[in-house]
């Protein structure tokens, strides 16, 4: 017997079939698919229904294996988020956080509604221009009837759900990024949803990770030939998952989930609301297992994505190429601060890129290696940046890193890292999402004792790889131009 797990991040997803049989985590990729959103006029969506079709395909394929499933979850990114109308039909595709209908919104509604301080005090969520809240503020101000028609609001993960089993409910992890969930209250923040404009019955009772939804709809089962499988909640939120996946065996650990987002923290108790955390824009996000993930939101490798997309009109690129190119670089030649709101969507990162450069008085990166090494340099030292800091609101010292995510097959990045923070990383497991996502079934099975349980199994089970940390004077040095480059202040106390 196995469990079934979706997940699906910004670009692609995957169906993993997995069980744990004598304290070895046993995985097998059955199904993979495309995650390409749509632009249809100035709008960019999500193609939820061909989303929903490849769930489909992964259950079918997980019977014809002659597997039997014995739970589904589903763990996606967070934020976005479908309308139903009374019909219980999906009124329109979902915006793409990337669209640019919530541009400007955010700081709008800071000045005329409720302040930033109170926002963050109320909900302990980083701010960024996409969160649910902003995105629901602009459909107000364009006055979109689809407000006035929606009877219910499904976050990404709760919608692909719901399609499987007619059940509405919004899963811990998810509801807490959209900067409408107290943490204090562990509810729907009613002043912050009618600030927006929005009807408080939009929104769903709020469940833990490892509840038990629903079960497959008849007319599913009978398409799919397929018995009625329990659906589950995971951590829905894919850095949740991620997070739950970790194979620490210390209780007090620093992370970053790397792929096209960088997410760096460590997992406390209760949010850590405090003045220093609303400084530094940091968040604190649902966990598992009564936790919260207290980390900050990095651009992560889309940026570098983004320039080998463009550079691909030219002519065909892989990424041994690109870092081959950057290896023979060059070191430090320039510095970006990858979080800077205009790397968010440009329509040509490479000159947005050179554009900063020109801005801040640095060199302006001529070829594929300068710019694929600066910024990866860029990004390994943002994670000190953030590494330092998250240790400060923690109280306590990190010895290392745990790196997981597709961005760890970046090894030069992995390398960075260590360097820049000065400490040892720990690389693995790549599938950190699919391995959390199935290690939260197997624990609402009664198959994993407790989360400490599924991190040794994900230990004993995982290839890791271990890089150590060389120069750490020039590293330390450029940490300091980085610094006075995007213009932070690393002059504080952070002595933990």
């Amino acid at each position: 017997m196995s469990v079934l797990a979706f997940d699906i991040g910004a670009g692609s997803g995957r169906a993993i079939l997995a069980d744990v049989q004598e304290y070895r985590l046993h995985m097998k990729e059955i199904h993979r698919f495309d995650n390409t959103p749509v632009q249809i006029g100035r709008r960019l969506h999500w193609d939820v229904y061909r989303l929903f079709h490849e769930i489909k395909q992964g259950i079918w394929k997980a019977g014809q294996a002659g597997e039997y499933v014995e739970a589904i979850a589903i763990d996606t990114w967070a934020v976005d988020f479908g309308l139903l109308g009374k019909d219980g039909e999906l009124l329109r595709a979902p915006y793409h956080y990337r669209d640019h209908h919530t541009d400007g919104v955010m700081e709008e509604f800071q000045k005329s509604k409720i302040s930033r301080r109170d926002i963050f005090e109320k909900t302990g969520i980083q701010f960024l221009p996409f969160n649910t809240i902003y995105q629901l503020e602009a459909m107000s101000r364009a006055e979109s009837p689809l407000l006035n028609e929606a009877v219910d609001l499904l976050l990404m993960p709760d919608l692909l759900r719901y399609f499987l089993t007619g059940e509405k409910k919004t899963e811990f992890t998810n509801a807490t990024t959209t900067q409408l969930f107290n943490p204090t209250s562990m509810e729907w923040d009613r002043d912050l949803v009618e600030a927006a404009g929005i009807s408080t019955g939009l929104f769903q009772e709020v469940v833990p990770p490892g509840t038990v939804i629903g079960e497959l709809r008849a007319e599913l089962c009978e398409e799919l030939d397929t018995d009625p499988i329990p659906v589950i909640a995971a951590g829905e939120h894919d850095t949740a998952s991620a997070v739950a996946g970790i194979p620490a065996m210390d209780r007090n650990f620093a992370y970053v989930s790397c792929g096209t987002w960088s997410l760096m923290g460590t997992e406390v108790d209760d949010a850590v609301i405090n003045e220093k955390a609303f400084e530094w824009n940091f968040t604190n996000e649902g966990g598992v297992n009564d936790t919260f993930r207290l980390l900050k939101n990095i651009m992560g490798l889309w940026i570098l994505e983004e320039c080998k997309r463009i550079w691909e009109f030219e002519e065909k690129v892989d990424y041994k190429e690109l870092l081959d190119e950057a290896e023979a670089a060059e070191p430090f030649t320039f510095f970006i601060d990858p979080d800077d709101l205009r790397f968010l969507n440009p329509s040509h990162m490479p000159n947005e890129i050179k554009t900063y450069c020109k801005d801040t008085n640095q060199h302006v990166p001529q070829t594929r290696g300068e710019m694929t090494r600066g910024v990866l340099e860029s990004l390994a030292l943002k994670y000190r940046y953030v590494f330092e800091r998250t240790q400060y609101l923690a109280g306590a010292p990190f010895y290392g890193l745990h790196m997981v995510g597709g961005g760890i097959q970046n090894e030069m990045l992995c390398r960075f890292t260590s360097n820049a923070l000065g400490k040892p990383v720990w690389a693995g497991p790549v599938e950190g999402s699919a391995i959390g996502n199935v290690m939260i079934q197997l624990m609402a099975s009664g198959k994993v004792e407790s989360l400490a349980d599924a991190r040794l199994i994900t230990f004993k089970s995982t290839e890791m790889a271990f890089y150590f940390p060389e120069q750490e004077d020039t590293w330390h040095r450029a940490y300091q131009t980085f610094c006075d480059t995007i213009g932070v202040n690393n002059g504080e106390d952070l002595t933990v």
